[in-house]
C-alpha cells in the first residue's frame, strides 16, 4: 500500500478450483456491479494527460485498473485515493505531470488496455520506458501498434520481435501527423492513439486500413470520452479520425457500471429461470454491453429498464440465433453459454479477433464445452454451437476472466462443473464469486465487506 492509501494490487482473491453452484430454483435478485474497466482505464489516461487534476468517481478497482494506476505512477503521475460514496472502493484523484518521467518499467500484466494505451505515453517521457506483460499475455498483438507509433515519431527498440517486451526511448514529445494502421486485431490500437493524440505536436490524422474494425463501440467510447474533456475528434469516414493538438481538460468523471461484466448475471435468469436486475444501467452508453437488452430479447428473454435498473426475465426458452457480434466480441462467452442451452443451433460470427484476447477464446470455449459433452465447431470468423445434454467436469479458465464466468453460467444448470481458477475474475471483477452467490441466494451483497476481505 502506498503512502496515500492506494493499494496498487487488489487484495488477494481465492485461487484454484471452484465448484460452480447450481440454481436451486428461479432467480429473483438485483445486483450492483463495479465500474467499467474500459471507462476507468480511458479516464485514467486522459486524466494523466490533462491540463489539471481530475477526480474519478466510482472507478473500478481490479487487477487491470491497478496495472494502469501502476503504469501512470511509474511515469510520474500523481494518483491519490480518497473516500467516496461508491460501494466498491475509493475515488481517485489524478494530478498530471509534464513531461513524464523516464527510467521506469510498465508491467501490463494481462491488461490489453494498459499495453496499448500506455505505449504512446512512453514517447512523452524524458528517458527510457520499458513495457512488458505477464508471460501469458506476451502473445497479444502489438506489431501494428509498434509500426504506427514509429510512424508518428516514437523511438521504439523491440529487438526486431514486433511484440512485448520493448523499450520506448522517450524524448519528451511525439511528433504526430497523418498515419495508417491495421487495427483488425484490436480496436485498442485506435483508442490508444486517439487518447494520446491531443498531446502530439501536430495532432493526429489516423486511417484504419485493415479488412475489418472490431469493437467499434469501444472506439466510440474513446471519442466520447475525449469530447467530454474538450477534444473534438473529426470522423470524415468510418475508418478515419482527425484529432487536433490541444489541451485535455481536467475534469471530475463518474464511471458507469461495467455492462459487459453484468452480462453473466443478466443471462443467468435465462438459464435458471426467474429474473435478475442490474442497478445503475444508463439510458445511453458507448459500452458494448449496452447491446445486451436487444441481444437477450432476440434469444427469448423479456427485458425492461425502470428506475435505472435493467431487468432480464426468462421467457419460454432460449432460442438459437445467428448473431453478428463484431461490435461486441467481449459478449461472446456469455452468449456462448446461453447457446449451449438453446432450442436450436446458434452461429456467432464477426468474432475472429477474439482469438487474440487473454487466450484464444474461440478454441477455449469449444474445448471446454466438448469436455462436458457439448458440441461446437470453429468457423473462420466465429463459432457454431449445437445444444447437447451436458455433464459435469473441469471448466478451464485459461487465465481469462470471461472464460471463468462462462463456466459459472454453465454450472447453473449442470451439476459438477468445476472452474479451475475462479480467481482470474479479479482481472476486472474481484467480487465475482460473492456477487454470484448473492444472486443465487436472492439477496444483496455487502460490497463494503467484500472490499475489506
Amino acid at each position: 500500500m502506498t503512502a496515500d492509501g492506494y493499494s496498487p494490487t487488489p487484495a488477494p482473491r481465492p485461487r484454484g478450483a471452484w465448484r460452480a453452484p447450481m440454481a436451486a430454483g428461479p432467480l429473483a435478485a438485483t445486483v450492483t456491479v463495479p465500474g467499467s474497466k474500459s471507462l476507468t482505464n480511458r479516464e485514467l489516461i486522459l486524466a494523466a494527460l490533462a491540463d489539471g487534476p481530475s477526480t474519478l468517481t466510482s472507478p473500478l478497482h481490479s487487477d487491470d485498473s491497478a496495472r494502469m494506476v501502476e503504469a501512470l505512477r511509474a511515469l510520474g503521475v500523481g494518483i491519490e485515493s480518497v473516500s467516496g460514496d461508491g460501494p466498491f472502493g475509493d475515488d481517485l484523484v489524478v494530478t498530471p505531470t509534464w513531461p513524464f518521467t523516464g527510467g521506469s518499467t510498465v508491467d501490463s500484466g494481462q491488461a490489453g488496455t494498459v499495453m496499448r494505451f500506455a505505449a504512446p505515453l512512453g514517447g512523452f517521457a524524458k528517458g527510457d520506458v520499458t513495457l512488458t506483460a505477464h508471460e501469458s499475455a506476451l502473445h497479444r498483438p502489438m506489431g501494428a501498434m509498434i509500426k504506427t507509433l514509429r510512424d508518428v515519431g516514437v523511438d521504439i527498440d523491440d529487438g526486431g520481435h514486433w511484440a512485448l517486451p520493448f523499450t520506448v526511448r522517450g524524448h519528451g514529445h511525439v511528433r504526430g501527423g497523418e498515419v495508417s494502421i491495421d487495427a483488425s486485431a484490436s480496436s485498442q490500437f485506435v483508442s490508444g492513439l486517439l487518447l494520446a493524440a491531443p498531446r502530439f505536436d501536430v495532432g493526429l490524422h489516423l486511417h484504419h486500413v485493415g479488412e475489418r474494425l472490431p469493437s467499434i463501440p469501444h472506439i466510440d467510447m474513446t471519442v466520447e470520452s475525449l469530447a467530454h474533456r474538450g477534444v473534438h475528434v473529426e470522423r470524415p469516414a468510418p475508418d478515419e479520425w482527425i484529432v487536433p493538438a490541444g489541451a485535455i481538460r481536467g475534469k471530475d468523471v463518474a464511471i458507469e457500471p461495467d455492462l459487459s461484466n453484468a452480462a453473466p448475471f443478466l443471462a443467468a435468469a435465462m438459464i435458471a429461470g426467474g429474473s435478475v436486475g442490474v442497478t445503475g444501467w444508463p439510458a445511453h452508453s458507448t459500452q458494448p454491453g449496452h447491446m445486451l437488452a436487444d441481444i437477450l430479447s432476440v434469444m427469448g428473454a423479456r427485458t425492461a429498464r425502470r428506475g435505472g435498473v435493467l431487468t432480464v426475465s426468462a421467457g419460454s426458452g432460449i432460442q438459437g440465433v445467428d448473431l453478428d457480434l463484431s461490435a461486441a466480441g467481449e459478449l461472446t462467452p456469455t452468449i456462448f453459454a446461453l447457446a449451449a442451452f438453446a432450442d436450436a443451433p446458434t452461429t456467432l460470427y464477426g468474432i475472429g479477433h477474439i482469438r487474440g484476447h487473454e487466450t484464444d477464446r474461440i478454441a477455449a470455449l469449444i474445448g471446454n464445452l466438448r469436455a462436458l459433452g457439448g458440441e461446437a465447431e470453429e468457423l473462420e470468423d466465429g463459432i457454431r454451437i449445437v445444444p447437447r445434454p451436458l455433464h459435469g467436469g473441469v471448466w478451464r479458465a485459461h487465465h481469462d476472466h470471461r472464460l471463468a464466468t462462462t463456466g459459472a453460467m454453465i454450472g447453473l444448470a449442470v451439476p459438477g462443473v468445476e472452474v479451475d481458477d475462479i480467481g482470474t475474475t479479479a482481472k476486472t471483477m474481484p467480487q465475482f464469486p460473492e456477487l454470484w452467490a448473492g444472486m443465487l441466494a436472492g439477496v444483496g451483497v455487502d460490497a463494503g465487506a467484500m472490499q475489506a476481505s
